[in-house]
């Protein structure tokens, strides 16, 4: 029997370069990434756990509500997350936070999911394509002190303060009931997104954060100042709120640089020339041939 009661469900969400689109100009001459050079996307696989949670919602009854760290611009996946059916955003920003590895930004989200308070579920993608490390939603589960349901395909039932899901792997499946509240990372292959809903686009066209004032001013110029843009925000539940690290009460030490063991000890470039080309005759005495020299050359085995 499925639970009647509202399931609050926390989704948290990243800003990341689109890595489909990289080449040898966007990366740098020390083997970094030059995230300006490309544009800007909504992380595929948090899409489908912003797709889960509403799911939910739909079901169950309750709230969504987004959370993304990242610098002011990721404002943009935030409204986003609005025009998809999220009730609530925020944006968890601060220069403090900048140079961040995984340890560093679960830690950062732990905080800013407990400051929200009650919540059932939290839900991720699996990895964000811009690391594919996989960490942070295992980390953050950690240090929330709850329990975590990672490859989560579909949620089957949520019933007397469980959730059952069904995991997806590259060998099969597997059906888990885990003890609520916990954390789930959602594989792509879990849902389609909805699209944004037209009606919600034009209710929240103008969310903002206060550090977009100025960029949404000169579109609306009715609006002469910052003080006034921010009122009518305001007083519309459309002003993005801003958190910082010392709202979330962040340790210092723990965010940002400060708080990011990982180090990069090396980057080596791997270069792809053509020196030399060969025709090879379709016959089965030529592809016989090349084969016996591709594996002498120790080219396969």
């Amino acid at each position: 029997m499925s639970d009647s009661r509202p399931i609050h469900c926390v989704v948290l969400v990243k800003q990341v370069p689109d890595t489909h689109n990289i080449t040898g100009e966007v990366m740098t001459k020390d083997g970094t990434m030059n995230r300006g050079a490309l544009p800007a996307i909504f992380n595929p696989e948090d899409l489908n756990a912003l797709e889960m949670a509403l799911q939910i919602k739909d079901r169950h009854g309750g709230t969504v509500t987004v959370i993304t760290m990242g610098p002011p611009k990721a404002a943009n996946i935030l409204r986003e997350s609005l025009f998809r059916g999220a009730d609530k955003v925020v944006l968890l920003t601060d220069r403090k936070f900048a140079g961040a590895d995984t340890l560093a930004t679960s830690y950062a989200l732990q905080c800013a999911v407990q400051k929200l308070g009650r919540f059932d579920l939290v839900l991720c993608g699996r990895q964000a394509i811009d690391g594919d490390t996989a960490q942070v939603g295992p980390q953050t589960a950690e240090k929330l002190g709850i329990p975590q349901i990672t490859y989560a395909e579909s949620i089957i039932e949520i019933a007397d303060g469980k959730v059952t899901a069904q995991r997806a792997f590259d060998s099969g499946t597997e059906i888990v009931r885990c003890q609520m509240p916990c954390l789930l990372t959602v594989v792509g292959t879990a849902n389609t997104p909805r699209p944004a809903s037209v009606r919600r686009r034009m209710e929240h066209k103008l969310a903002a954060a206060p550090g977009e004032y100025t960029a949404l001013r000169a579109q609306w110029p009715e609006f002469e100042t910052d003080a006034a843009l921010d009122e009518y925000l305001t007083r519309h539940d459309l002003k993005i709120p801003v958190w910082t690290a010392e709202d979330v009460g962040a340790t210092e030490g723990s965010i940002g640089l400060a708080g990011s063991p990982t180090q990069v000890h090396k980057i080596n470039f791997v270069v792809l020339e053509s020196t030399e080309s060969k025709t090879i005759s379709p016959t089965p005495e030529a592809i016989a041939a090349m084969v016996a020299e591709l594996v002498h050359e120790y080219i396969v085995g």
